[in-house]
């Protein structure tokens, strides 16, 4: 009797965009490539520069991480740090694959998650944030809620606050700013990611350093989650998809 032939698990493209680069990562390929991003980055202009990464290595599905509001897998705003055209524009045409669309900080949380209840702070250009629960994800927008004196968290913690006020006074708001929301959202750990987080010399309480190579991972798990489940623009991930062992 023939045995039956293995079918491969899907490749799957992932893209997480910031702004200054664009990662690009792969499935099945080690490694992450990143090309330039920037205010003027258009949807675009990105494919444009992603023709020549994207040649010789097929994908069957995409998965991107997206640095603003996605509701219900859709961009609803165009990012501060990024060009314009982002909202309505059709990747799934565009990339002629099936597409999933989340907020960028919410991928990198879904590859870091190792159980429990995890708080994911994402330090590059802005300020990302998401909350893992028992496997549920929801992603949150807070880097443009008032902070202080007027201005946002993101004033005080992103990129360009670490350049205006000095290293030293970015690093205290970053504590601050985390004990708030520590003592707001009550997680068991705190995963400190986007790039920025090397850049801190003492680590807040109960966290630890993240990767930004996670976010290939989190872009592989969009595509193990439930199909159709949805929770204010991710993919809501299975329980049993992502319950894990806590390290």
């Amino acid at each position: 009797m023939p045995s039956r032939r293995r079918s491969r698990p899907p490749r799957i493209l992932v893209l997480d965009i910031g702004g200054s680069h664009v990662k690009v990562g792969f499935s099945d390929r080690r490694g992450v490539i990143q090309i330039p991003s920037g205010d003027r980055l258009t949807p675009a202009k990105m494919l444009r520069k992603l023709g020549p990464v994207l040649r010789g290595k097929p994908y069957d599905l995409v998965s991107i991480g997206y640095p603003g509001v996605v509701v219900r897998g859709k961009i609803v705003g165009n990012p501060p740090h990024l060009g314009k055209g982002w909202v309505g524009f059709d990747f799934k045409r565009a990339f002629r694959r099936p597409t999933r669309i989340v907020n960028d900080a919410a991928m990198q949380a879904l590859g870091s998650y190792h159980g429990g209840r995890m708080l994911f702070l994402g330090l590059g250009t802005g300020l990302g944030a998401a909350l893992v629960i028992d496997g549920e994800l929801e992603p949150m927008e807070i880097a443009h809620l008032p902070y202080k004196k007027g201005r946002t968290y993101e004033d005080y913690v992103g990129e360009a606050a670490r350049k205006k006020f000095g290293h030293k006074k970015w690093q205290k708001e970053v504590l601050n700013v985390t004990r708030l929301l520590t003592a707001a959202l009550e997680p068991e750990y705190i995963v400190m990611g986007g790039g920025n987080d090397r850049k801190l010399a003492v680590l807040p309480p109960l966290a630890e350093r993240g990767d930004n190579r996670k976010a290939v991972v989190g872009g592989v798990r969009l595509w193990q989650t439930a199909e159709g489940s949805t929770t204010t623009g991710a993919r809501r991930t299975s329980r049993s998809t992502l319950r894990g062992r806590r390290r």
